[in-house]
């Protein structure tokens, strides 16, 4: 018989470090059924018939958000055998909001005192058998990083699964509001609407707070609602505020109480902790900014450019290029050599281990394969997806990056930061964690925006998320920096900022639109103390990202490759031809004076290479790699394909293409994302939209204008340029418009 244990906490709590720990490579993750709400679950290491359930991070059981409902409907309707309740023992009282609602569901509760080592390093003390008395369930000491407790908070959590009942709590709260709670439960039982005995403290709080939701579930009859409303009302009056103020009162006038018996600061008034310390600089008004920006170019260069650069040289030049040096001199000697003379032999400069391009063209042709079928193999697949996976090591440079950003607590830093200047553009601040999770890819990004409770701040959010240069696109990014910019440390990180200014300035674009008016949504998040971050979960979240780039490479982009290289094989009457006559260049040609006001629409492969970009962002390079890989004698450095395209474009127009694709309509998979979340195809139509109309704008008035500051003439689609710079303009200044939010349900519903 298997058992379920549900982990349950606040977001930054360490709740996923914790549940990677427990499950290790066990995992699976996808979405709850019917809703875009990511979830986890995975089996304990040691004991498959064991699973455990990770819940969305949430801050209570109030249906206020998606993931708050996901969370409540599973406890209450799936009922796991037993809830870990991840507490951030720094922060007891914040965290113990949640605890209280938990411990009322009668479902048996392990609180795992989390982070008990900050807690230590600070002097402070927690009296763990008082809290174990008071709440009436076991407590126990961890810590995530280090892995303290866990063996033990997991054998509490099994052997309550295997009693099968949950101790009540000793929460009492003031005389007159227990008073009514008895009486909305006794009413309960009247009407006969108590299923389970276990959840009547649970629903009665509910009702008194008048969830909507739980009414409308219970069907309760005219006569019952009257009776309730009445008796909520005279506690209102009595206690003199609503009835949401008074349960939230009450529950902190209780963690207070318990608090001061359990819980002791050695940290003396008006001192600061270290983490308070560090915030005083990172979240400076002045500096805060500077530093972010200082941060996110350091990583982006050493990404791009350094240590993500050289790896990413060696595949290219090694693993999809000719091959490398095991042993001896190194490739380098044998280049200087080969300058020299071109007949050169390798072997005399190392032991010499071919690529797979080398590997597979001698055994093909050692097996008399087909031409069309070797040209399949090396012009088509290997150099397609050979093109994407070779920026592989700098996507995982990037992404451990920002796993450590995100595991040390910075990030959390980073939405407060962003929260200020949203807001003063009339923006949610929840808005950047939509963005800080696209970075790795959009469409959980998209995912993301169910944390915003507005339903016009979470279309907007949806509409600007994938601006973000998601792990797709760094390819383009590479690509371009490395091929026209000599690798320039400024391209990549301009790019981030790039996607953050799109996101931004549509914001108060899309806001001052009649559907998308009215105040943003409250922005609160928890502040985690800095701690180091832990080598698991920095790399299994790297090894997590760079997994699903790599299963794209292995069937979207390789579907992809084989599409193109048949197209640019053949022409329209199928008989085999060059590329420049076959069927992709007449496709390309006849799509590319669409994009000759960009700079780029004279080269049909930077057209096909846009469209093909829709299917996966990485599709954007691998088009590239299969139609100039070959044009030219192959290099000995492997650099042949960057100096193909540094010869075919300015930098001008390739800045101006690559712009375009960091902010025009994402992948499929993350437009697939954005119907979900928008439960509209008109409004899916608006957003891709949006985006296209948007990214050839920018694309177009930075070229066009850029001409005309490197000495060109002044034309037509200069002035148009202009008066579209113009119209943007007035668009960002106009004043907001009066008209109520509520609209927005009425303009694009399907």
């Amino acid at each position: 018989m298997s058992v379920k244990i549900a982990l349950a906490g606040n977001p930054n709590s360490g709740k996923t470090t914790i549940f990677n720990a427990l499950t290790g490579s066990s995992q699976h993750v996808g979405n709850w059924p019917g809703v875009t709400v990511e979830k986890k679950d995975g089996r304990l290491k040691g004991k498959p018939d064991v699973v455990i359930q990770d819940l969305p991070g949430i801050y209570s059981l109030s249906p206020y958000t998606l993931e708050e409902v996901v969370t409540r409907n599973y406890l209450v309707a799936e009922k796991p055998d037993t809830i870990i309740n991840i507490v951030d023992a720094s922060n007891l009282e914040r965290n113990l909001y949640l605890t209280m609602q938990l411990l009322e569901l009668g479902i048996p509760v392990v609180i795992a005192l989390n982070m008990m080592d900050i807690v230590r390093k600070r002097g402070d003390k927690i009296n763990v058998s008082k809290l174990q008395d008071q709440l009436r369930c076991p407590v126990v000491e961890t810590s995530a990083v280090g892995g303290d407790g866990l063996q033990q908070l997991i054998n509490q959590a099994c052997e309550l699964a295997q009693l099968g009942k949950a101790s009540q709590p000793q929460i009492v709260f003031s005389q007159r509001l227990e008073k009514t709670l008895a009486q909305v439960g006794d009413l309960l039982e009247t009407a006969g609407v108590l299923k389970r005995p276990e959840l009547k403290r649970w629903l009665a709080v509910k009702l008194f707070e008048r969830d909507e939701k739980l009414l409308a579930e219970l069907h309760l009859s005219d006569t019952v609602r009257q009776r309730l409303e009445k008796m909520t009302a005279e506690c209102e009056a009595e206690l003199d505020d609503d009835s949401e103020s008074i349960i939230t009162n009450e529950r902190y006038e209780y963690i207070s109480r318990l608090l001061q018996q359990a819980a002791k600061k050695t940290l003396p008034t008006g001192q600061l902790s270290l983490s308070d310390k560090i915030d005083k600089v990172v979240t400076n008004r002045l500096l805060a900014l500077p530093i972010f920006a200082a941060v996110m170019f350091v990583i982006y260069y050493v990404s791009i450019t350094t240590v993500g650069g050289l790896l990413t040289d060696w595949a290219n030049d090694g693993v999809f290029g000719d091959g490398w040096h095991l042993f001896g001199i190194g490739s380098g000697a044998y280049e200087a050599a080969a300058e020299i003379d071109p007949d050169a032999d390798p072997a005399e400069f190392g032991v010499w281990v071919p690529g797979i391009p080398v590997v597979l063209e001698n055994l093909l042709a050692a097996v008399n394969c087909a031409d069309w079928l070797q040209s399949l193999v090396l012009d088509g697949i290997v150099a397609g997806v050979g093109a994407v996976l070779g920026f592989l090591p700098q996507m995982m440079v990037l992404f451990i990056f920002l796993a450590i950003l995100e595991d040390c607590g910075y990030m959390a830093r980073v939405a407060f930061i962003m929260d200020r200047i949203f807001r003063r553009f009339g923006l949610s601040g929840k808005s950047f964690i939509p963005m800080l999770v696209a970075t790795g890819c959009g469409v959980p990004g998209v995912m993301a925006t169910r944390t915003i409770e507005k339903e016009a701040d979470r279309k907007i959010a949806i509409v600007t998320t994938t601006f973000m240069p998601c792990g797709a696109k760094l390819p383009i990014i590479a690509l371009i920096a490395g091929a026209l910019f000599a690798e320039s440390g400024w391209v990549a990180p301009i790019c981030y900022f790039i996607g953050i200014a799109a996101i931004i300035v549509s914001g108060i674009i899309l806001k001052k639109m009649r559907f998308f008016a009215g105040e943003p949504a409250p922005f609160v998040m928890e502040l985690p103390s800095y701690h180091l971050p832990q080598v698991k979960s920095v790399l299994l979240t790297m090894w997590d990202r760079s997994q699903s780039f790599v299963k794209k490479a292995g069937t979207i982009i390789l579907l992809s490759t084989i599409v193109i290289w048949a197209l640019g094989s053949y022409n329209f009457s199928m008989q085999p031809t060059e590329t420049q006559d076959s069927m992709l260049a007449d496709i390309g040609r006849t799509v590319a004076p669409v994009f000759a006001p960009l700079g780029w629409g004279d080269q049909w492969e930077a057209a096909v290479g846009t469209v093909t970009g829709l299917i996966a962002k990485e599709n954007v390079v691998s088009t590239f790699g299969s139609l100039y890989v070959g044009l030219d004698e192959v290099s000995e450095d492997g650099n042949e394909f960057w100096a193909v395209v540094a010869a075919k474009y300015t930098p001008l127009a390739a800045f101006s293409f690559m712009l375009f694709n960091l902010l025009c309509a994402p992948c499929f998979a993350a437009i697939g994302a954005i119907r979900r979340e928008m439960g509209s195809l008109r409004w899916t139509a608006f957003a891709v939209g949006y985006q296209c109309a948007l990214a050839y704008a920018s694309a177009m008035v930075f070229y066009q204008i850029g001409i005309l500051l490197n000495g060109g003439t002044f034309g037509l689609l200069s002035a148009f340029s202009l008066a579209l710079l113009a119209v943007f303009l007035w668009l960002l200044l106009r004043p907001e418009p009066k008209a109520s939010q509520n609209k927005i349900q009425t303009v694009f519903e399907s």
